[in-house]
């Protein structure tokens, strides 16, 4: 029934196994890709004819991790997957691409790459087998892929790489990178690293691409036991109507390209675009689109040419130079932290806001629950570039750029512990022409320093540009729009003054070799401390303030065992100190509590509730405290926010109190001295030799209490009298003038009750029976 075809290999300490034949049948090209326990189906289906009226390459990637292959139920009220999260969008990019620059020139076929992860064993991330399961289908699909393109991840862990480390020991590490590369050359590069130099960075991808090379041999395995038949595809040679355009048009797309400001080049390119038009209007509609196209390669030939005989770029700069820069702090009034960073046509307004750690994002996958509190969100509005367009939910690319830059700051924050803060890092980006990514990092890094957020060093990056025409090549630094588009890579670097901290690479050609790779990398060096030295003139370092309008944090370590009693039965005490304080209490469980607001009285008030909770009473010591309860001999009050004790009557005043109402009433604020606690906790207190209004000690006024037997009358058998040889003590007269009688004789004061005549009184303490 199934004609079932398979490669292995060992990879990475790991067995690598490709198989066909069995799942998704229908598919032009579907492989299960396993590796470890990790299992990603990846189905690729073409559409056989192309659009009317068409004039691109429709390829959609779609990645999606299915939670049972975790064994996980998808949180939420729906149990189910749904819209792509971020990690999804972000991995289907990273399978884009490279595969999208292997598909020939006027390919317009409607393409679908779909990856599904079947089983995750939580070691092997599913991202590079999706890559590899994506690779391998196309291949063996018989569309016209000039594959197949190897992927791998690349760790570096004291001074060694490390090929496909675990997730979090790649994140441990000082690099997680990511590359993409066919057998000859390298094709896509992502990563983010913990402040790396250039060798290290050159060394960590030509080690993936030594590995990418051993999987692009297993893939062509694979495709000589079960590739299909390849499409017969026509591609029309569209030279003629090139050259004629080049006649017409060309001499004034070449002016156009010597005018530096970017609306009055735009303007005149429209101008030639609409003469080229016109010259085609009395023709088909598919010579016409031919036509439009070839003005784009006609622009693309004409200024890629200038650039290698080495003239001036576009806007007249040479290959090295940066757009001149001007950066600002402060630039909004309400925030916790913001930037303007401009460069050139490039502008990003960028805004940091300090949060708790109840604002921190979660974050469900198939590793289960997890939080961050670095977050960065990229928006890209149409205006931007001087468009009419979609305005709404963030792109595929705007989610891509967030990354990009997160990745680049994400190094130089401060720990949780030297920082407990949630931070959010807003990049609106208000002009666009040429790597709005690298402008939000360099704006993203000045709104957190005017934030007050510790960051190591600041960080800035720099968009790379390639013009590569056979064996002679140019790169330029800092690219425009244009250059972009008409160049063939655009290679960004991130960093500080001690080394990369993110490199993205997308090649639009069949890779790149060493040379080109080195080049780019050091003269992107040099292109970034040129722009930490413009950034550095708004702001150097770190604010040591924090705004007046962020909350404040304070963390406080308690003992373990004292963390049920700051929550309370079912959080009573803990909410209590919200409601009755105002500020925001966070405990974790090893007893890390962080008290926020953006009022310090009161952090200090929670604080010291939480303190008088956790801490021992002292004796001999005031405390603030609270009347809870009144009783017939005293009040019990409330102090160190967690404990009661007894104010007996008796020391309320030095005075005599005939009812403790008379003093003091439920709710009422007191100044309490500790005077005894008995082996069972229990706390006696005084008021009296407390001054209620300043807390200060008084001296005891009351004069001691005499001995028994220093009282007037002596002993007690002097005060009762002698009794005489057993016989009747004179009693004297009642009260009321009646007699008392005689006492029993013998001088018996008649029997004592039998301890079993009826129960005892309850017994009371002597500290609460007071000195009266």
């Amino acid at each position: 029934m199934f004609d079932v075809k398979t490669v292995s290999m060992e990879w990475g300490g790991k067995t690598l196994t490709l198989e066909t034949g069995r799942i998704a049948r229908q598919a032009d090209g579907a492989v299960l890709a396993t590796y470890g326990e990790t299992v990603v189906l990846c189905a690729v289906t073409a559409a056989k004819s192309v659009k009317e009226g068409q004039d691109f390459f429709p390829l959609t990637v779609h990645y999606q991790e299915k939670f049972f292959a975790a064994g996980r139920i998808p949180g939420g009220f729906f149990k189910r997957e749904r819209g792509a999260t971020e990690k999804e969008t972000l991995v289907s990019r990273l399978i884009d691409r490279p595969v999208r620059p292997l598909f020939p020139e006027g390919f317009y076929n409607e393409i679908n790459v779909i990856a599904q992860v079947l089983s995750y064993d939580g070691e092997v991330e599913p991202d590079i087998l999706a890559m590899i399961a994506a690779s391998a289908a196309l291949t063996i699909s018989g569309v016209p892929f000039m594959g197949p393109i190897g992927a791998a991840r690349v760790g570096y862990v004291d001074g060694e790489y490390t090929l496909n480390p675990r997730q979090d020991v790649a994140a441990a590490g000082d690099l997680d990178l990511v590359v993409a590369a066919t057998g000859n050359a390298v094709m896509m590069v992502e990563s983010q690293a913990r402040e790396l130099s250039e060798e290290v960075m050159l060394g960590a991808v030509l080690f993936a691409h030594d590995e990418c090379k051993k999987v692009c041999n297993l893939i062509i395995d694979l495709a000589e036991k079960a590739a299909k038949d390849p499409w017969d595809i026509a591609i029309s040679d569209n030279s003629a109507i090139k050259d004629q355009l080049k006649k017409l048009i060309g001499k004034d797309i070449a002016a156009a390209y010597k005018l530096t400001d970017k609306s009055e080049r735009s303007n005149a390119l429209n101008l030639a675009r609409a003469k080229a038009k016109e010259a085609f209007a009395s023709e088909d509609a598919q010579t016409q689109m031919v036509a439009m196209k070839s003005v784009k390669k006609v622009e693309g030939d004409i200024v890629r040419g200038a650039i290698i005989a080495g003239e001036k770029r576009i806007d007249g700069r040479s290959t090295t130079q940066v757009r001149p820069i001007e950066a600002m702090v402060g630039f909004l009034p309400r925030t916790h932290g913001s930037s303007l960073f401009t460069r050139g046509e490039t502008q990003a307004i960028c805004t940091t806001t300090l949060g708790t750690k109840d604002s921190e994002q979660m974050i469900d996958g198939l590793e289960g629950l997890s939080y961050s509190n670095f977050m960065l969100h990229y928006n890209f509005p149409p205006y931007s570039v001087g468009e009419v367009g979609r305005f709404g939910a963030p792109s595929r690319r705007d989610t891509g750029h967030g990354k990009l830059a997160w990745r680049a700051l994400q190094a130089v924050l401060p720990s949780k512990e030297e920082f407990p803060y949630t931070i959010r890092v807003v990049s609106d980006i208000t002009e666009s022409n040429g790597s709005s990514s690298m402008a939000t990092v360099c704006g993203g890094a000045l709104s957190m320093m005017d934030a007050g957020v510790p960051i190591k060093r600041p960080v800035s990056g720099i968009a790379m540009g390639l013009i590569l025409e056979g064996d002679k090549f140019t790169v330029l630094s800092d690219i425009l729009g244009d250059e972009d588009h008409l160049g063939d890579m655009d290679f960004k670097v991130a960093g500080t003054s001690e080394g990369i901290t993110t490199m993205q690479m997308d090649i639009k050609v069949a890779g790149i070799t060493r040379e080109i790779f080195e080049a780019a990398l050091h003269q992107a060096k040099d292109g970034r401390a040129h722009i930490l030295g413009e950034m550095t003139k708004a702001l150097g370092t770190a604010r040591t303030e924090l705004s007046a309008h962020a909350p404040r944090i304070e963390t406080l370590q308690i003992d373990k065992s004292k963390i049920r009693e700051v929550i309370g039965t079912g959080g009573k005490v803990i909410r209590e100190i919200v409601a009755e304080t105002g500020a925001k209490v966070d405990i974790d469980d090893e007893g890390l509590i962080k008290i926020s607001s953006s009022d310090l009285s009161q952090i200090e008030a929670a604080k010291n509730w939480i303190l008088g909770i956790v801490e021992e009473a002292e004796v001999g010591k005031i405390y603030d405290g609270k009347v809870v309860t009144i009783v017939d001999f005293g009040a019990f009050v409330n102090f160190m926010g967690g404990k009661d004790g007894l104010v007996h009557v008796s020391e309320m005043r030095n005075e005599r109190v005939e009812k403790p109402t008379d003093v003091v009433s439920e709710g009422m604020p007191v100044k309490v001295k500790v005077l005894e606690i008995d082996p069972r906790g229990k706390v006696r207190l005084s008021m009296r030799v407390v001054d209620q209004e300043t807390g200060e000690e008084l001296p005891d006024t009351r004069p001691p209490r005499e001995p028994r037997g220093d009282r007037p009358g002596g002993d007690r058998g002097d005060r009762r009298g002698p009794r005489s040889g057993g016989g009747d003590r004179e009693r004297g007269p009642r009260r009321d003038g009646g007699d008392r009688g005689p006492r029993r004789e013998g001088g018996d004061r008649g029997p004592r009750r039998d301890r079993d005549d009826g129960p005892a009184p309850d017994h009371v303490p002597a500290f609460l029976k007071g000195d009266d």
